[in-house]
């Protein structure tokens, strides 16, 4: 991609996605997030009516008695737009490749926190961090994180996403909000690799969303899910290089080929709900803005219920 061409992406997303959030977005996000932001403040004796989710359950250890810690709201909050861009992402079927559509959606995020003053920052990863931009306030700022998003060429071509997590968990002083967004093809492996695997990201997700606001955003391609009838095919995993062949025209194929897929997704489903984490699943062949708003606000009634 040419500067100019990169500049003229980077232009149209800023447009389209701000006319999302004026059009759409408004309200959602900024309802549910402004003000989740906490910093410690004090540790005390448990009192009746103190939210349980606030015991420090190795002081209440050693003590022998029931500790709550206390926080103090912050004004500001931090969002931290985690993005996988290993060799996974360039595939796309339809408008956009799966990168290029969570460019989109992370600048419909990072536009969102800015109407309010909050800062955003970035990381891109692989298997390894590759790129971290700090929160930052401004116009400008976003529009860097957009550039990298597009056009930053990985050294990698693999996924670790608790590798990534784990960074953030180091690197983040605050409490922020964390949006990580990853097709999740190699999260959770096959064979003898699948319960380390499907282990360390639960530990690492419930770690992150202990001490953050995680949010797991799950990018797919309609071509994940169903083999089109197109003959023989020569299927690539982008990540690994493996080929495989397989006769599309066959019937018993293409059902093997969604079923496999379901299961990984309800595989995948489970794991995320035993770490207790939010998830969105938004697909590129679909408008992701209406998905957002309904998302934000099932969260922000769950808040208040």
């Amino acid at each position: 991609m040419t500067l100019a061409d990169l500049l003229a992406t980077v232009r149209r997303v800023e447009v389209q996605t701000n006319r999302l959030v004026n059009d759409v977005m408004v309200g959602a996000y900024l309802s549910h997030f402004k003000g989740r932001g906490m910093d410690f403040e004090e540790l005390r004796e448990y009192m009746p009516g103190d939210d349980v989710r606030d015991i420090d359950w190795n002081v209440t250890y050693r003590m022998g008695r029931v500790f709550v810690k206390r926080f103090r709201e912050e004004r500001e909050l931090g969002m931290i737009l985690a993005v996988d861009i290993s060799a996974s992402g360039d595939f796309g079927s339809v408008r956009l490749s799966k990168r290029e559509f969570a460019a989109e959606v992370a600048a419909t995020l990072a536009f969102s926190a800015a109407r309010t003053g909050d800062k955003v920052g970035l990381l891109l990863f692989t298997d390894r961090a590759e790129l971290f931009i700090p929160p930052r306030k401004g116009r400008r700022h976003i529009l860097r994180c957009i550039r990298e998003l597009l056009n930053f060429e990985p050294a990698a071509r693999r996924t670790d996403i608790p590798a990534a997590l784990a960074t953030l968990n180091r690197v983040l002083s605050r409490r922020s909000i964390i949006f990580l967004l990853t097709d999740f093809l190699h999260s959770i492996g096959a064979a003898a690799a699948q319960s380390a695997a499907r282990r360390d990201l639960l530990q690492e997700i419930g770690l992150t969303n202990s001490r953050h606001d995680l949010v797991c955003v799950h990018l797919s391609d309609p071509r994940e899910s169903e083999l089109p009838r197109a003959g023989l095919l020569t299927v690539e995993d982008a990540e690994t290089g493996e080929l495989l062949e397989v006769d599309s025209s066959r019937e018993a194929t293409r059902q093997t080929y969604a079923r496999v897929n379901a299961d990984r997704l309800a595989e995948l489903d489970r794991a995320l709900r035993q770490a207790g984490v939010d998830t969105l699943r938004l697909s590129t062949a679909e408008e992701f803005a209406p998905t957002l708003q309904r998302f934000f606000e099932t969260r922000r009634g769950r808040r208040r219920g």
